[in-house]
Parts: structure tokens; sequence; C-alpha cells
């Protein structure tokens, strides 16, 4: 089996949530994408900073010091960059939440999400197959 297909069948449903909410931030990045260097240096900024924070409480703050794998390492530092990013490209843009004001915009990220969800079940139903 290559590699992504693997990959996808072996997705638990956090891991599938987690896709789910990078498919709807890049959703609303595409429409309201804005190059402004310093919405992104601050979002950068702020990832580092909340980022370091969450690992410490994740991987050192306990009585016994946890390891952690690379990419749960990684979204530890991403998540702080996609919500302060988000809320900077949505500012003034009428959105409830995480909801874009045009219902267009919401059935892509929905439209997306659902096929992406799709695709992991029925790889997971072919990986199930082939064994």
């Amino acid at each position: 089996m290559p590699s992504p297909v693997r990959y996808l069948a072996g997705l638990n449903a956090g891991r599938t949530v987690l896709w789910c909410y990078l498919i709807w931030y890049l959703v609303v990045l595409v429409r309201y994408f804005d190059p402004s260097p310093a919405l992104w240096l601050t979002s950068v900024g702020l990832a580092g900073i909340i980022g370091l924070a969450l690992y410490m409480n994740v991987a050192r703050s306990g009585l016994k010091r946890v390891t952690l794998e690379f990419w749960p390492t990684v979204r530890l530092f991403l998540t702080p960059l996609c919500v302060s990013s988000f809320a900077a490209l949505v500012k003034g843009k009428s959105f409830v939440l995480v909801f874009s004001p045009r219902w267009e915009e919401n059935a892509i990220g929905v439209g997306l999400c659902a096929a992406f969800v799709v695709v992991v079940y029925a790889t997971k139903a072919i990986a199930r197959r082939s064994q």
C-alpha cells in the first residue's frame, strides 16, 4: 500500500478532526489572505511564545517528563499560528465564531472536510479488505 494511503487508513478520529480544522483554516486563508508582514510576524511571534508554553505544559510541567513525537510538537506551534492569523484575517469581516457571513464559503469548507472524511473512511475500508 502506498505511504499516503497507509497514512490515511491509519488516521484516528482525533487526527481526522485536526485535518478538518486545517482544511477550514486554508479555505479562509485562501479567501482572505493578507500579505501584511506585520500580521504574519505577529502571528509567528505568538506561535513561538504560545507554542513554547504549550510544549512546556505538555512535556515538562508534570512530575514525569514526556517525550513528544515530531508532529505533535509541530502542532503545538502550528495551532497558535493558525489561530492568531485566522483572527487577524477575519477581523471586521462579520464572521460569527469561525463561520463566514457568506454561505458559499461555509459550504466550501464543510464540503472539503466532508470529502476528506469520506476519503479517510474509504481508505480504511479498502485497507481492511486487503488484509
